[in-house]
């Protein structure tokens, strides 16, 4: 009978729980406080080591592929590959779990909008946790959006962000999730982040999947690819390498 009673209280709690997000508004999850403190990083340049699998060298896109099947439709020119607005996020063909992943990324040099709507782009590591890619040189936004952050979850320690038209760097270490037989978390994702060579995410703990609107939560999956979002915003990338851990 105890049990019968557990599992009720359960099941009228996810509900009650479920009701809530549907009901929830996007600021409701947008932190603004604290801000983070303005560095300004160093100059460096980072070749794929010997044993990396190279996502984009600036040839092609035979390693990408559009979100829902197809090729990929971003413009690849002069070896930087630039989204092309309506064309879609794209991903790569391959899964992936826990790896080493670098990323050059450049905000356009015209600056145009703010907050969210300078230079939004993101890289999602699995497909499913979103590293912000914003242009935030002098551009303010909730600090749980910007560039350097977890989406929605895991504020940068610091703002090193260099200014629009100039190229950044991401270097992550990623430890995907684990879960038990049941479905249920064994262990969270955990990320290391460093923008620019300057540490902007310290071996942190994700509480789940991106969300816009909502708490996340875990959902039992497996490897996934590393996708690219188009946010309607010209940003570019370039020497994109991943190393399997």
């Amino acid at each position: 009978m105890r049990s019968t009673i557990l599992a009720l209280s359960a099941c009228t709690l996810f509900t009650i729980t479920a009701q809530a997000q549907q009901s929830m508004k996007p600021e409701e999850t947008e932190v603004w406080e604290p801000v983070p403190k303005v560095v300004t990083p160093g100059t460096s340049t980072n070749t794929a080591p010997g044993d990396a699998i190279k996502l984009f060298d600036g040839s092609n896109l035979d390693q990408w592929e559009a979100e829902k099947g197809g090729p990929a439709k971003w413009e690849v020119k002069d070896g930087i590959l630039t989204v092309v607005k309506g064309a879609g996020v794209i991903q790569t063909k391959q899964h992936f779990e826990d790896y080493q992943l670098h990323v050059e990324w450049r905000t356009p040099s015209k600056v145009v909008g703010e907050s969210q709507g300078r230079g939004n782009s993101g890289i999602f590591m699995q497909g499913l946790y979103e590293l912000q890619v914003l242009d935030n040189y002098n551009n303010r936004t909730y600090s749980n959006g910007q560039a350097g952050s977890f989406y929605k979850q895991k504020i940068p320690l610091v703002n090193v962000c260099k200014q629009p038209g100039e190229w950044q760097t991401y270097d992550v270490i990623w430890t995907a999730p684990r879960f038990n037989a049941d479905g249920s978390l064994k262990s969270p994702a955990r990320a290391t982040v460093l923008q620019n060579g300057v540490l902007v995410q310290n071996n942190v703990e994700l509480e789940g999947p991106t969300l816009y609107i909502g708490k996340p939560a875990y959902k039992q999956h497996g490897p996934g690819p590393i996708t690219l979002q188009d946010h309607g915003n010209p940003v570019s990338y370039r020497n994109i390498w991943i190393r399997t851990l």
